[in-house]
């Protein structure tokens, strides 16, 4: 329904809300119909009061973006509406789920299922390189199914780390961005980058797709960048026996460490293995590959859930609290096209320095005994959870006063983080976990040491950095 000549566009006018599809920590996502067409589409329903300058500012950047892409192998972007104090984006309906749930569901999968899946993929990822615009979060979350119909257009989706490019070629240092098991070497170093990347992502993206499970795998996060950084990995027997070698080359173009020497998205294709599927993939049923999906889907979606759910939130009853979802960016289709909980993306900047001078400054009042500059740092409802304090979990920082006023001054005790390792949870909202070395000398004189696992939770409040959680284990 168009509007009138210079006439606001009001959202209730052009549509009618139906059920919720979804919530996230700033929107609501609701499904809705055109008054006018009569289509089905999902309406993400944003408050703006909660948005911060930093929140408006990404969000204009991915509007523009999808306002460009018009692909069948992309979530469109139909209509945006901002009114006083709400903003609407409005996406087709997306109703068929993830792509690797669909597949897992299936009785018969083989390796030309695969090429049409990963075909279509790069048909969108190609499009978008015309475009001048790199999606920079491929992952199997952001693989959607138009409809539950058999043979349904695969869907790019979830732009909010897109960046659009000034030059078609332009490679430089655009940020640490994207998900850790798709992040390209050239990321990971920290050098100037392209479009590339996407690329990298696609061909982890066409590994798991074959046998089930990802190409670079570490729980250790700093060994996963040591493995990618390197370019390696490998094809072993006995599940990659069976896979025709054409498409393990395609793989070992598209993730060819040197960006230089990978693969394009429009080279990829024109792979035999893509172009020709019919006569170059194969078409034996691969069982033991849905088998390793369905323990790779388990696997992705329980750490998600975890990471997601980490914020709790402080009640005004000290005894129950309950746990917060934060966004990890602005992010209209993730809430529109799937209700899975996505893999966390990694997007560091200046923040991620901002959150580790934060969590020195902690230790540094519980080091010099200076309750006082604990009190600033912490949250007044903080959540403590401390294996050494009989596993209770203790609300405010009023709690840890005992502790600051009866343990001897510095320099009795040294306090040093092991491998601390920052992850965002939203814009204003990160965790820190690392390994908590003490060093202490009893009143004998005697030297010791002891440590800990620690995670503490940080969220940005009124511009300054507050812990919110603190846990440790043994």
């Amino acid at each position: 329904m168009s509007s009138s000549p210079g006439k606001e566009k009001i959202f209730s006018e052009l549509y009618d809300l139906k059920e919720d599809l979804g919530k996230g920590a700033f929107s609501i996502v609701k499904k809705c119909i055109g008054r006018e067409d009569k289509i089905e589409y999902a309406a993400k329903i944003i408050n703006k009061k909660r948005l911060t300058g930093r929140d408006i500012s990404k969000l204009q950047k991915e509007e523009k973006i999808c306002r460009q892409l018009q692909h069948p192998n992309i979530v469109l972007l139909h209509d945006v509406i901002s009114e006083s104090f709400t903003h609407y984006l409005v996406f087709e309906l997306i109703t068929g789920g993830e792509l690797f749930d669909e597949i897992v569901a299936r009785e018969y999968y083989s390796e030309s299922d695969a090429s049409h899946c990963v075909q279509q993929i790069l048909d969108g990822i190609a499009y978008c390189h015309r475009m001048g615009i790199m999606h920079r979060d491929l992952k199997p979350e952001n693989l959607l199914l138009a409809s539950r119909a058999k043979n349904a257009a695969v869907k790019l989706a979830d732009f909010g780390l897109a960046v659009q490019l000034e030059t078609p070629d332009q490679v430089e240092w655009h940020g640490f961005a994207g998900t850790p098991g798709y992040l390209s070497p050239e990321v990971i170093k920290r050098e100037a980058y392209g479009k590339a990347v996407d690329v990298w992502a696609c061909g982890v993206i066409l590994y798991i797709l074959l046998v089930g499970y990802p190409p670079f795998w570490d729980e250790d996060q700093k060994r996963l960048y040591a493995q990618i950084k390197m370019g390696r990995y490998s094809f072993p027997s006995p599940e990659w026996d069976s896979v025709t070698k054409e498409v393990k080359e395609l793989i070992s173009l598209m993730l060819n460490a040197n960006p230089k020497k990978r693969i394009k998205a429009e080279e990829a294709l024109r792979n035999p293995w893509i172009c020709k599927r019919t006569e170059v993939a194969s078409n034996i049923h691969r069982q033991a590959t849905i088998a390793g999906l369905k323990r790779f889907n388990a696997r992705r979606k329980l750490k998600g859930a975890f990471l997601t759910s980490l914020i709790a939130v402080r009640t005004h009853n000290a005894a129950t609290f309950a746990l917060k979802k934060k966004e990890p960016e602005v992010k209209p289709q993730s809430d529109v096209v799937s209700s899975t909980v996505p893999e966390i993306p990694v997007a560091e900047d200046e923040t991620t320095d901002e959150v580790m001078k934060a969590q020195q400054a902690l230790l540094m009042a519980i080091r010099c005994r200076d309750y006082e500059a604990y009190q600033k740092l912490c949250d007044s409802q903080v959540l403590s959870f401390l294996s050494t304090g009989g596993c209770r979990l203790l609300t405010g920082v009023e709690h840890h006063n005992f502790f600051f006023a009866n343990v001897p001054p510095y320099p009795a005790e040294n306090i040093t983080m092991i491998e601390p390792h920052v992850q965002f949870l939203g814009d204003n909202a990160a965790y820190i976990c690392y390994v908590r070395l003490s060093q202490h000398v009893d009143k004998t004189g005697r030297a010791g040491s002891s440590e800990c696992k620690e995670t503490c939770i940080w969220e940005k409040k009124e511009g300054q950095w507050k812990c919110v959680h603190i846990h440790t284990s043994s």
